[in-house]
């Protein structure tokens, strides 16, 4: 199952006295906010949730998967990266395989 944007502003209106359009907007607003301060290459940091940060990635020498003799060059790269806070964590592995 997937979590949408639109299910998650429900569930916030379910749970706080916003409605479903005020909910909506402050899902959006979060996402924008965060959106922003990545590109800048902030980080966001929330608390037992997770980190999201901008991480290079070194060049490194790939294969064409359709001549695999074919080396490629992949060039250095800016990519975001999550890392789960220990609350969000421990729940996670408490999940059955």
């Amino acid at each position: 199952m997937s979590l949408t944007k639109r299910k998650i502003a429900l569930a916030v209106a379910a749970r706080t006295r916003m409605t479903q359009q005020m909910a909506f907007n402050a899902v959006q607003a979060t996402l924008d906010v965060i959106v922003e301060e990545l590109s800048k290459g902030g980080h966001i940091e929330l608390r037992g949730f997770g980190v999201f940060e901008i991480v290079t990635q070194k060049p490194r020498v790939g294969r064409n998967p359709n001549n695999p003799t074919q080396e490629v060059k992949i060039p250095a790269r800016k990519v975001v990266k999550f890392r789960a806070g220990r609350k969000l964590a421990e729940n996670v592995r408490k999940l059955k395989v």
